[in-house]
């Protein structure tokens, strides 16, 4: 008898009409149980007899044993094999033209021979390098392709999308359904984290779309001993009122607002946001957010719901990479979950921190109810602190929700703080037009403010901190203010405006300022490198010797544009010197 052989990756399957015509790709979960996409089953004339008409979306029931089946072929065993296989009952996910479900298990007539069990990852679905192997119309045997995994597909449904990385490479077509996605590079190289459904081409452009791990479990509860990993998101039930209530609230809407756009943009750093208080603002607005960016949830949110929803209120799928309530938690459970989710292993909760810090691409991490955790000092000082303060400089993206005010020393860039503004003593008269004026003005400040510190704000060393920026907030609470005009909270937010406004602009100078004094020393420099040159030649050493410090010096970040000044000074003094004494 021969030996049994595989090769990389034994999961990968060709699915086959009964006729031997490849009909697209599958992944064999173990020796009796393959995943593949419902439309490939049924384009392989297999589909369960309740669901013989396009548009079906119910879980079907497997058709008699006279009924046709699919054939499935290994390629990558050796020997090759081969078995007939049909949709197990009540495993079939199929709701034609839309980016919902397409799933199928298929259960095989006689277990294959090579004993393989696939484990099916549930993962961060942000950025990742991933392969795929298909069986185009041109290779029968298959053949990998790479894409890079790009997020969200569009507003509704639960596919995400995967973009071409090189033009020109074999791209994703019909042969390539089914297959599964195999990531390239992070700690999830080398494993399965989703499997693809369809495939995009509009001239030169190229896309196509997969289904995430939870999503494929959240229509095939039955394959949760095929999964591993953390889920996206473990911030647990709605903790008050109905999810419904949520965006028919000013306050709620407003805040989900603001952090739809913070985290759909450019936007870095940390953002403290509250869900108490005395406006009694709850945690449920935080939840539906959170669920609109999560695989499981979207595979239970009807298109209907996602795109009728108030503009900025959905976020991107899989732009929120994990998201837990710490809650009664310990700060090894909330240390743990991170681990788990991003792939880190176990370490140190300095470890988690440095990797999280350092991973690419840059995370996007929610942590509620950090104030009600077992003991949230201890997880503010260990973990959430030295993440957050962190966060802006490496690109991530934290929130932070508290119960009660956070800490006065946990830093944070955004506070989405749902308390009313306290004016003063003798309130005047301000309008909404007024209020929104400021606050636009104050936004479009600490919008150039950020880009400015973006682009030099790591440059030098001893720069100023960017403030915390308040629009988000004052548009928080105008959105609310502004419902029952007059209201004296308006003056407090027009002048909330104005003072944070003159603190940016501060700021932005401040700035200006050390930008302007290093660029003066770099042409101060080269300028007299010039001269000298012309002078004394390239190779004067006494100068070489003087100028190396002092390039070095305004080259390497951070710049000490104290000592740098020093040492051009020293060159410069050098140079005149030596050119008036002849």
């Amino acid at each position: 008898m021969a030996l049994h052989d595989h090769r990389d990756d034994p999961w990968r399957v060709r699915v086959d009409d009964e006729r031997g015509a490849v009909c697209g790709a599958g992944v064999l979960l173990d020796d009796r149980h393959v995943l593949t996409c419902a439309h490939v089953v049924r384009y392989a004339g297999a589909a369960p007899v309740d669901a013989a008409a396009p548009g079906s979306a119910a879980p079907g029931t497997a058709p008699g044993d006279g009924a046709p089946r699919v054939r499935i072929t290994s390629v990558a065993c050796r020997p090759e094999w081969t078995r007939t296989a049909r949709v197990q009952p009540g495993s079939w996910v199929h709701e034609d033209g839309t980016r919902r479900g397409d799933v199928a298990l298929l259960e095989l007539d006689e277990p294959a021979p090579c004993g393989t069990r696939t484990t099916l990852w549930k993962v961060p679905i942000s950025g990742v390098r991933v392969g795929v192997y298909g069986f185009p119309a041109a290779e029968p045997y298959g053949i990998w392709t790479e894409a890079e995994l790009a997020g969200a597909g569009g507003r509704e449904g639960e596919w995400g999308l995967l973009r071409q990385l090189r033009a020109g490479d074999p791209w994703i077509e019909k042969g390539y359904s089914g297959a599964g996605v195999v990531a390239r590079d992070g700690e999830f190289e080398g494993r399965v984290i989703g499997m693809v459904v369809a495939d995009y081409v509009d001239g030169d452009a190229r896309a196509a779309w997969m289904l995430p791990t939870e999503s494929v479990l959240a229509y095939l509860p039955r394959i949760g001993e095929f999964t591993g990993g953390d889920r996206t998101d473990e911030l647990g039930p709605y903790h008050d009122e109905s999810p419904g209530d949520v965006l028919g609230d000013p306050l709620r809407l407003a805040l989900t607002q603001e952090l739809t756009r913070l985290l759909s943009g450019g936007w870095t750093g940390t953002a403290v946001v509250g869900t108490g208080g005395t406006t009694g603002v709850g945690s449920s607005w935080l939840v539906r957010l959170v669920r609109t960016a999560d695989p499981a949830a979207r595979a239970a949110a009807s298109d209907d719901e996602l795109t009728g929803a108030p503009g900025d209120t959905v976020l991107g799928l899989g732009s929120i990479d994990a998201a837990y309530d710490a809650r009664d938690r310990s700060v090894a459970e909330v240390r743990d979950y991170l681990a788990g989710r991003f792939g880190l292993g176990s370490g140190s909760t300095r470890d988690v921190v440095r990797r999280l810090l350092r991973r690419r691409p840059p995370a996007c991490v929610v942590v509620g109810s950090v104030d009600l955790a077992a003991d949230p000092g201890a997880l503010v000082r260990e973990l959430l602190g030295p993440m957050a303060g962190r966060a802006r400089s490496r690109g991530m993206r934290l929130v932070l929700g508290f119960a009660d005010r956070p800490p006065d020393d946990l830093p944070y860039d955004v506070s989405l703080d749902p308390e009313p503004l306290r004016g003063g003593a003798v309130a005047r008269p301000v309008s909404t037009a007024q209020t929104q004026s400021a606050v636009g003005r104050l936004a479009a400040a600490e919008e150039a403010a950020a880009r400015l510190q973006q682009e030099w704000g790591a440059h030098f060393f001893g720069a100023p901190r960017l403030p915390h920026a308040a629009a988000p907030r004052l548009r928080v609470r105008l959105a609310v203010a502004r419902k029952t005009e007059p209201n004296p909270e308006l003056a407090a937010l027009h002048d909330g405006a104005e003072r944070a406004r003159t603190e940016s602009e501060h700021y932005a100078r401040a700035l200006r300022r050390m930008v302007t004094a290093h660029q003066d020393l770099v042409t101060s420099l080269e300028l007299h490198r010039v001269r000298a040159a012309r002078f004394f030649g390239e190779e004067d050493r006494g100068l070489a010797e003087l100028h190396a410090p002092a390039a070095r010096a305004l080259r390497e970040v951070p710049i000490d544009l104290t000592a740098a000044r020093t040492l051009v000074r020293a060159y410069v003094d050098e140079v005149n010197r030596r050119i008036d004494e002849g």
